[in-house]
């Protein structure tokens, strides 16, 4: 029985509240009652009593602050038998007054809780959406070694734009997309949950990354206007920007096309070099209608212990409050001979140390070490 009352009262307590909080309003009732009996007859402090259920809805949940209202009560009528007797109006209105505010305190915190579990049911069905839509990446695909960070630009929010995804070929590679679609809200998730779509059907099937490249346009330019009608083909333009790789296993190179998107940086030692493409195409959506032949691919050295960094603008664009953009060229050269799981940590709170905790954009980022050949 006394195992079944201690489920019970611990369930009361919402999540990250603290249980040992409760010594406030017992200390609170405690001191005003023994005050209050002690005190001369025209001192009252019973009045004080309502601040215990009041506090007590700060940190618990509706049956720790229903205890909390009915200690008080049985304070104050402890009060007034010691002082005046319970025949007295004072006492009577002060009883009353204490039982009416302990409801409405109880009330809030069902409220409240109902709330908050609502709020759970969605979180959970959203924590479920992002890991359909933006599945972890192998942490081990033939010689690299891979990982992924994604950090939403409201805390509460589990989805937004930035997107990437690994595939691997049987051609012995690997093929890895980093994008952000434009804008925000319910349209970006739609449009990312596209991209991943096309990449996820087409990366292993398709011969060349030009070809990919070509299928995730068309798609893409597909899907956002089929049911736009002729005088809205030219409004709210739907694109992303993004990086198509392909990391042989057996060829110490990578194999890039950028369709807009901030460059990739390669970490070897000390020094950091931006794979910076001859040419920087047009962000998917807007740049298949010219074929193959538009998508220039770029081929760059990426030998054993070398580390390749993806990210969206989101990194490179976040500002603090002075205004100053993350350095994030100064800052990754730091954690060049870091595993990838522990740069992306070390770059998570460093980014959310200079934004302090704020975002203005989502932002992402994959880090890649080649271990062996």
């Amino acid at each position: 029985m006394a195992l079944r009352v201690w489920r019970v009262f611990r369930r009361s307590w919402q999540p990250g509240h603290a249980p040992a909080l409760v010594v406030i309003p017992l200390g609170l009732i405690v001191a005003v009652g023994v005050v209050d009996v002690l005190a001369p007859p025209h001192i009252h402090l019973g009045p004080l009593l309502v601040a215990a259920p009041a506090i007590t809805v700060a940190f618990a949940g509706a049956r720790v602050t229903a205890l909390m209202g009915a200690l008080a009560v049985a304070a104050q009528v402890l009060i007034g038998v010691l002082r005046e007797g319970l025949s007295s109006g004072n006492t009577q209105a002060q009883i009353t007054a204490l039982v009416v505010v302990s409801a409405v305190c109880v009330g809030i915190c069902v409220v409240r809780d109902r709330r908050e579990r609502q709020l759970h049911r969605v979180r959970s069905v959203a924590e479920a959406a992002q890991s359909v839509l933006l599945q972890p990446l192998p942490p081990r695909t033939g010689p690299l070694r891979i990982s992924g960070l994604y950090i939403p630009a409201e805390e509460e929010a589990d989805l937004g734009g930035d997107l990437y995804a690994a595939a691997r070929t049987d051609r012995h590679s690997t093929r890895l997309l980093i994008g952000d679609v434009r804008g925000s809200g319910l349209a970006s998730i739609n449009n990312a949950a596209l991209l991943l779509g096309a990449f996820r059907a087409a990366a292993h099937r398709q011969a060349t990354l030009p070809r990919l490249a070509v299928h995730l346009d068309a798609a893409f330019r597909w899907d956002a206007s089929q049911w736009r009608s002729q005088s809205q083909e030219d409004a709210d333009e739907d694109f992303a920007t993004a990086i198509l790789l392909d990391i042989p296993d057996d060829d110490p190179v990578v194999h890039l096309i950028n369709c807009g998107h901030p460059p990739p940086l390669l970490l070897r030692g000390s020094h950091v070099t931006p794979l910076t493409a001859e040419a920087s195409h047009l962000p998917i959506g807007l740049g298949g209608a010219f074929g193959m032949a538009a998508y220039d691919v770029q081929t760059f050295p990426f030998k054993a212990g070398d580390l390749l960094l993806l990210y969206t603008d989101g990194v490179i664009e976040a500002r603090n409050t002075g205004g100053l953009f993350y350095p994030f060229n100064e800052r990754a050269p730091v954690w060049a001979k870091d595993d990838p799981d522990e740069l992306l940590r070390a770059l998570h709170d460093d980014l959310l140390a200079h934004v302090h905790g704020h975002l203005d954009d989502d932002a992402a980022a994959v880090a890649i070490r080649r271990v062996s050949l």
